[in-house]
């Protein structure tokens, strides 16, 4: 019996997971970072990996993409998206990762063979480097840190 409940549980279907950071300065500009890889900006953070925890996976993110130790807040934003820009659907999540301080800013080390630069962006710029679904997450994440809320988006919609 138990080895029957254990096969049917690995052949459960599993979903791509993926979290990131919303960090913000002192104007409630977004730190957005330019992947070598892609044609679009994005907020730091990547995949979730086997047996790490998003939260685990935000942290080791940072550390990676901006060699800054940083323990983020709450989770601001969780955002199941369809396929479409990849080919399966999977789920998103963004932290607050609070308001960097100067030194931290001045500490900001990009991987140069993942990260060509990094840049605040107010509201107009995040709509400009990032795809749609993109731009209505961190526009969510903005406004769930804002309102000490959170919320919940498909394909970075509201759906209540």
């Amino acid at each position: 019996m138990e080895s029957e409940r254990i096969e049917a549980i690995t052949n459960f279907p599993r979903k791509r997971m993926g979290t990131g950071a919303l960090f913000v300065d002192e104007l409630n500009r977004v730190l957005l970072v330019e992947p070598t890889y892609k044609d679009y900006w994005e907020i730091p953070g990547g995949v979730v990996e086997a047996d790490e925890s998003p939260y685990a996976a935000v942290v080791r993110e940072i550390r990676e993409e901006l060699g800054l130790d940083v323990s983020p807040g709450r989770l601001l934003v969780v955002d199941w998206v369809a396929p479409g820009l990849y080919p399966d659907d999977g789920v998103m999540m963004i932290f607050d990762g609070t308001v960097l301080t100067a030194d931290q800013i001045a500490a900001i080390a990009l991987p140069a063979d993942e990260l060509r630069s990094w840049a605040w962006c107010d509201s107009a710029e995040v709509a400009n480097r990032l795809p749609d679904v993109m731009t209505r997450r961190v526009t969510a994440a903005l406004r769930a840190r804002s309102e000490r809320s959170s919320a919940y988006l498909e394909d970075g919609n509201d759906i209540a």
